[in-house]
């Protein structure tokens, strides 16, 4: 792969105050670069390349988790041709293995700009549908790519040997590799995905947590799922600055049709939706002259003034396959004055009757105000929730039981007595929590929830954006996220819920008795005693609300 994009990065653009900056977004189709859907697209990047006011192409992997072309495949093609180019990358079709690869290439291909996602459930494959990977999830990758920028310290988490003994062969090779030296480290300019555009407190706070462990882990800016509530956007906004996250902000801006209202609202997108308000409107238009083009386009436009106004650093605009449609989108923007942009809000807020709200309204402008509200605090704590809380305090280190366990496991370990301690832990666990005998156990994190025979997804370290009312992306099921949500709120500590270190299974443990494995520290709880995960570098970004942005001559610099 021979790829280098040209001009500044993604990064340097984000940092000029006097810059709003707009990424198109293409969607990579089924085939080669070469056939017909190819050489459309590659026309439309083209065309994208020759108009003034767009800065990058952001190439999607799998949307929908649907079968396409790989977007390192795309990204290259459009590096090697000039455009500069935000690449993204899913953990759902790749092993962390394949995934540290992944991040080696685009790196050293000059692909540094990268969206981290954990991407969605697939929902087609050869001869069936694919068997889901989700290995890492989006914090996990995030760590694991900051890793990738630094030597030293931090970077033998690529090399850490498995936990059992029994894998001593394994872990001498592992050593024997760690000791060649540090690799030479491939800086990535690293972006998580956030979904403001929740109606439930259950949805809303777990998005808002995971933001910032995402933070943590080395995101420096952030891409909102596509909404269409000027109010949640300003509510991100005060929730990065009231959190200290060193945050840049872009919001995604999908130019609707009829077609696509009715698919969101019916929610056939994962995480995306519109109210029953803004779907009348997008069914009134569909019956004009042009299906509604022209209305859509110029609520796009609005859209951008909006989120630059409310102190995005940029947009991502999605939906369109035409370049004329991207240029008259950027051209409505211009035609307005940037310092009218409250004078639009009415036009772009399309709040669902009922949503749970981080901060009251201001009455003057209708956004955020400045203090939190309550959060709603469930009473109901299920008694596999209270046995799990309770039984838990005995693996904890220092606790008047755990000595007398570890004493227990030690003198039982790798003979008949461990095995039927195990069957006695399974017995225990299965009817309790449907425990999948992972080894690895991440319950005391999630409420005493398992990851993974209750998540799709087998999310550690906070919910996918694909949730909708609490329900999963996978229509029948209810997000686990959701329900800890619910547990950790009627205990009064869902604020912390996820104020700990980024949990990774260590897939060497499974079958193995999770009880054992506590007690002598192999877990990730006793990984994470043992060698605290890195903190990345901190950003230059200040954790202040952005002021709003001065008025310029045109909306979108000119490149």
């Amino acid at each position: 792969m021979d790829a280098r994009p040209v001009g500044d990065g993604l990064g340097e653009l984000f940092a000029r105050p006097d810059r709003f900056t707009v990424l198109t977004e293409l969607v990579p189709w089924r085939g080669t670069l070469a056939d017909d859907a190819g050489a459309r697209a590659r026309a439309f990047a083209a065309d994208l390349r020759g108009l003034p006011g767009v800065d990058a192409v952001s190439v999607t992997d799998g949307a929908g988790g649907r079968l396409a072309l790989s977007a390192e495949t795309v990204a290259a093609d459009l590096a090697a041709a000039g455009q500069r180019v935000l690449v993204h990358v899913t953990c759902r079709d790749r092993n962390r293995n394949e995934l540290a690869a992944l991040g080696w290439r685009l790196g050293g291909a000059g692909l540094t700009d990268i969206l981290v996602l954990s991407g969605d459930y697939p929902r087609e494959g050869y001869l069936g549908v694919a068997r889901p990977v989700f290995d890492l999830d989006s914090v996990s990758l995030l760590q694991l790519y900051s890793t990738l920028g630094r030597t030293g310290a931090g970077a033998d988490l690529l090399a850490r040997p498995p936990a059992r003994d029994v894998h001593r062969d394994v872990a001498e090779l592992a050593a024997a590799g760690s000791a060649r030296g540090p690799h030479q480290a491939v800086p990535l300019h690293l972006g998580a995905a956030v979904n403001p555009f929740k109606t439930l407190a259950r949805d809303a706070v777990p998005q808002y947590l995971k933001l910032e462990l995402k933070a943590r882990a080395g995101a420096r800016f952030a891409i909102t799922q596509s909404g269409y509530d000027a109010r949640k956007l300003h509510e991100l906004i005060r929730v990065v600055a009231d959190r200290g996250l060193s945050l840049r902000l872009l919001q995604s801006v999908f130019v609707l049709s009829a077609g696509s209202a009715r698919a969101f609202r019916a929610g056939r997108i994962p995480g995306v939706d519109v109210s029953d308000e803004l779907l009348a409107v997008a069914e009134r238009q569909s019956a004009s002259h042009d299906k509604g083009r022209a209305f859509f386009l110029e609520l796009a436009a609005k859209q951008l003034l909006v989120a630059r106004g409310l102190g995005y650093v940029g947009a991502v605009l999605s939906g369109l396959s035409r370049a004329e449609d991207v240029g008259r989108v950027l051209d409505l923007a211009a035609a307005h004055d940037p310092a009218d942009w409250r004078a639009l809000l009415p036009d772009v807020s399309w709040s669902r009757p009922g949503s749970f709200w981080l901060y009251p309204p201001d009455p003057a402008t209708g956004l955020t105000g400045s203090e939190p509200a309550d959060w709603p605090a469930p009473r109901r704590r299920p008694l596999p929730y209270l046995v799990g809380r309770w039984a838990h305090r005995g693996f904890t280190p220092g606790s008047p039981w755990s000595a007398a366990l570890r004493r227990v496991v030690d003198s039982t370990e790798g003979r008949p007595a461990g095995r039927a301690l195990h069957i006695v832990e399974q017995a225990i666990k299965l009817p309790l929590y449907d425990c999948r005998d992972c080894g690895d156990c991440s319950l005391p994190d999630i409420a005493f929830l398992c990851p993974e025979s209750q998540c799709v997804k087998s999310q550690r370290n906070g919910p996918c954006g694909g949730s909708l009312d609490g329900e999963c992306e996978v229509p029948g099921r209810d997000c686990m996220w959701a329900r800890a949500y619910d547990r950790f709120a009627a205990d009064g500590t869902a604020a912390s819920m996820l104020d700990r270190p980024v949990a990774v299974q260590d897939n060497a443990l499974r079958r193995t008795s999770a009880w054992a494995n506590a007690l002598a520290g192999r877990d990730l709880h006793g990984r994470r005693r043992a060698t605290p995960d890195p903190a990345p570098a901190p950003a230059p970004v200040p954790a202040t609300i952005p002021a709003p942005a001065p008025p310029v001559a045109e909306f979108v610099p000119r490149s």
